[in-house]
């Protein structure tokens, strides 16, 4: 690239800031309100010991082992709306939405179904017996919630591609609220509900995402009617073309966030097998860093959309300025996280309990997590620009094989062979995450490259309408 070329693309990047951050604020707001409901719920039950909160640690890792898969089919959407919103076709951007929930109506039954088979084999996994006695519960209340998230991640997905943002971060903030409360009343029995303990907090998960859904189809209908997009006008009919096309571009996407997930849910599968302390330093430190790591998702999906939409308008040099601002606001944002992990990891650990030796851990824990937190951003802003290019091969395998290939087996030989424990668990999700960083951002530089000379093309083409 030659001088001139870099003078044009920091000139470009400039003026996407403003675009990007008005996008990516809500988004990330969106994706910080979905992160604090399980620290609201850790939170809640934290007072109950660290049996409850590695209790819910491992409740969720199983569910989330099952149903993210279903929820990132629907990933697809990011490009197929984006793109047809970016070419002026409301008419296909609606009829996207109705193949994904169909694609969802699908998918959720076998999703469900999985999860109670989980739930009857968990006994038989090594977990430790204290805690699986109360995550237990904990995931069968929260599995009743998988249609409504379903319909959820569908609802969410159309209205972000087209730039509709906002509604999402309210339904997730007032989702907040309502989790509280109902944690409030339904862990430690208030306003005459039963004490439910742990149980209690699945419960809430529940209610909160019924809510969560019925908050955003109520939303889009009400904006229809008020605006008439021919939103209620379009279609119900399946389309097996389009839920096809849907599903080519979402089951790679779906592989590599169940892959991503996966990794973190066998980790604390891992860490089960450990003390109650070990567990519960790890699930705190996980909070942590799943927190920080909602500024680039939310990133990740403000770029898929700009890609996605300026693709769409046929214009992909600003395509590639789109996921470089991305990436410079993912990267700036992780540094700095990773420096305040880095100096202060005691408090950020006594946030969520005031055991001792769970803070011990969870203090050696947090200095891995602020290590690789500008490798976590990288990877992660980067496989959003690439999913808005239509692109969901590249991070999957680049998942499996950093993660699943390298990472996992290294921790659990530390852990586990070499007798460190937790610690030895996070060395090898850090060394995972540090070659993912590096792979994918290269990876979106050569797609870049591709887009700065004009070769795109569109992820829905011959689908539409």
């Amino acid at each position: 690239m030659d001088r001139l070329q870099k003078d044009l693309l920091r000139q470009g990047v400039r003026e996407e800031l403003g675009p990007m951050l008005r996008l990516a604020g809500p988004v990330v707001s969106a994706e910080l309100g979905w992160m604090a409901m399980g620290i609201v719920d850790t939170i809640f039950v934290g007072r109950l010991g660290a049996e409850a909160i590695g209790a819910v640690s491992l409740g969720n890792a199983l569910y989330f082992a099952v149903a993210i898969f279903g929820m990132g089919l629907l990933l697809g959407l990011d490009a197929l709306v984006s793109q047809a919103y970016g070419a002026g076709d409301l008419h296909e951007c609606h009829d996207w939405l109705v193949q994904g929930l169909y694609l969802g109506l699908v998918v959720c039954p076998a999703s469900m179904a999985l999860l109670w088979w989980v739930d009857s084999v968990s006994d038989r996994m090594g977990f430790n017996p204290e805690v699986l006695a109360q995550a237990r519960p904990f995931l069968r209340a929260s599995m009743w919630g998988t249609p409504a998230l379903f319909t959820y991640a569908a609802f969410r997905r159309y209205l972000q591609g087209m730039g509709l943002v906002k509604p999402v971060m309210a339904a997730l903030i007032s989702a907040n609220l309502v989790n509280a409360l109902m944690d409030w009343i339904l862990i430690y029995g208030h306003l005459g509900a039963p004490e439910m303990g742990v149980a209690g907090s699945g419960w809430a998960t529940m209610i909160s995402r019924c809510y969560m859904a019925s908050f955003l189809v109520v939303y889009a209908i009400g904006r229809d009617l008020r605006t008439g997009r021919g939103l209620i006008r379009t279609s119900l009919a399946p389309r097996l073309a389009a839920i096809r096309r849907l599903f080519s571009i979402g089951l790679p996407a779906a592989t590599h966030i169940l892959l991503e997930v996966g990794v973190f849910a066998l980790a604390t599968m891992l860490a089960g097998r450990l003390d109650a302390a070990s567990l519960a330093a790890h699930h705190v430190v996980l909070d942590v860093a799943s927190v920080t790591f909602m500024i680039p998702l939310g990133l990740a999906t403000a770029g898929a959309i700009r890609v996605g939409q300026a693709i769409g308008r046929g214009e992909p040099a600003a395509a590639s300025r789109a996921g470089w601002t991305a990436l410079l606001l993912g990267a700036s944002f992780m540094a700095t996280s990773g420096l305040v992990m880095a100096i202060i990891p005691g408090p950020l650990s006594t946030l969520f309990t005031d055991d001792a030796r769970v803070v011990a851990l969870a203090s050696r824990l947090m200095l891995l997590a602020a290590a690789f937190q500008l490798f976590d951003g990288l990877q992660g802003v980067a496989t959003g620009a690439l999913r808005g290019a239509g692109d969901t091969r590249t991070a999957m395998i680049c998942t499996l094989c950093c993660y699943w290939a390298v990472g996992l087996p290294v921790g659990w030989s530390l852990a586990f062979r070499d007798d460190r424990g937790v610690f030895g668990l996070w060395i090898g999700l850090t060394l995972g995450l540090f070659i993912a960083g590096v792979v994918l951002l290269w990876a979106w530089s050569r797609r870049a490259a591709a887009l700065a000379r004009g070769e795109f093309s569109l992820a829905g083409a011959g689908v539409g309408h």
